[in-house]
């Protein structure tokens, strides 16, 4: 197994004199919360800290939590690719592992040449490699390609024969990170019914990490909800995803920050809805005021704003780029006001995430996400079947005729 390193070599031997003498690991001490929104005054955080959890055998769970909240750490200590600084992991049966692209292959090996060595190193014998073989280039889809080195693989294709040799080769625990999402959407969806038939039908323990929260609400029915490297919430997956998404929102209504001296950043942010407390009417003008304060001239700076529903669904989006009527080219405050005529936002709650870039060079300045939540409601017309929660998310006024 690995271990996090100190950043040094006398930093490591530090550490390793003072276990060998039975003391407490010195940088320990000076450890900080693992939050990457605040600066710290060490150079060393904790990754996790006071984690504590038990998963039975055929359960289905997701992790969830914002970039950099540990959850790629945590799979990697029960993969038992990292150890623990401090306290201990029990598993029992043998783990397949999909963290990240080319986890567990060698290069330079073929693609039948890497199931063989991957089976291997779970324990099974070739007879039973073998009489998996087919199954698995079946599901990859790479039979083509099957005796070229995977160096020479795109990263689709390496996902797909990693995943399908974790989810094929007989572990009773699969472990799956969001590399899913390198895949295309058939894949995707072909690697998700998969791991559902792993957990329900074969009763084999399933770990899923992904910020597709629709994802892990069908595969999982119970979910971790991590928060800088700490646990904040094990349940029932339902009542986590709602406490992720209730938790994450930063502002309702208004979004206020500081100007940033180093480069252009959004200062504030704001939903001008049609009706009391944060509510607004389908139907009628929906108007959001940003602003963007620039230290310095950028060319090419753009502003892109998506109107996500309460799952994380992008539902709106437009930008800035090549619009005449806006220009964020100068030095100082630039104050801009976005539009929905008649927004036809069905009944619903919904938030901003805003992005903050410059084209040429692909620069991105800031990314804000989840704020200034609001809610829309439907006009209050006698329908006894109607308006009902997540039945769309857009409307409009659509012509019917009635064919002869």
């Amino acid at each position: 197994m690995g271990d996090f390193g100190t950043g040094t070599i006398s930093r490591d031997l530090e550490r390793y004199w003072a276990r060998l003498r039975g003391k407490e690991d010195p940088f320990l001490k000076i450890g900080e919360t693992n939050d990457r929104t605040t600066s710290g005054t060490g150079d060393v955080v904790w990754s996790l800290k006071d984690i504590n959890f038990e998963i039975e055998q055929g359960d289905a769970v997701g992790i969830i939590g914002r970039n950099g909240a540990g959850k790629s750490t945590l799979l990697k200590i029960l993969s038992r690719i990292t150890s623990p600084t401090t306290g201990s992991v029990k598993i029992r049966g043998r783990i397949a592992s999909l963290l990240e692209v080319g986890t567990g292959f060698h290069p330079e090996l073929t693609g039948r040449e890497n199931i063989y060595l991957n089976g291997a190193i779970l324990g099974m014998r070739k007879k039973e490699i073998t009489r998996k073989f087919d199954e698995i280039v079946d599901f990859a889809g790479v039979e083509r390609y099957v005796d070229t080195p995977v160096k020479r693989y795109s990263s689709g294709m390496y996902v797909r024969l990693a995943f399908a040799v974790a989810a094929h080769l007989e572990s009773e625990i699969l472990i799956v990170d969001e590399v899913l999402a390198v895949g295309d959407a058939e894949f995707q969806k072909k690697c998700l019914g998969k791991m559902g038939e792993v957990s329900k039908g074969e009763g084999r323990t399933v770990l899923f990490v992904s910020h597709n929260l629709a994802a892990v609400s069908t595969l999982t029915s119970r979910s971790i909800y991590l928060i800088n490297g700490g646990l904040d919430t094990f349940g029932n997956t339902p009542q986590v995803i709602d406490r992720y998404l209730t938790s994450k929102v930063k502002d309702k209504g208004a979004y206020v920050a500081q100007p940033k001296t180093g480069h252009p950043n959004i200062t504030r942010a704001e939903v001008i809805v049609s009706e009391p407390d944060l509510t607004h009417m389908n139907g009628k003008d929906l108007f959001i005021d940003i602003d963007v304060m620039s230290p310095h001239p950028v060319e090419g700076l753009v502003l892109s704003l998506q109107i996500m529903n309460e799952h994380d669904v992008p539902v709106v989006y437009t930008y800035t780029f090549d619009n005449d009527n806006i220009s964020l080219q100068q030095n100082g405050l630039s104050r801009l006001r976005c539009v929905l005529p008649e927004c036809r936002l069905y009944a619903n709650v919904y938030y901003l995430r805003l992005h903050l870039a410059e084209t040429k060079s692909f620069t991105k300045f800031e990314e804000i996400d989840r704020i200034c939540e609001f809610e829309v409601v439907m006009p209050n017309k006698m329908i006894p079947w109607g308006w009902q929660k997540d039945v769309c998310v857009y409307t409009e006024n659509f012509k019917w005729t009635e064919l002869p």
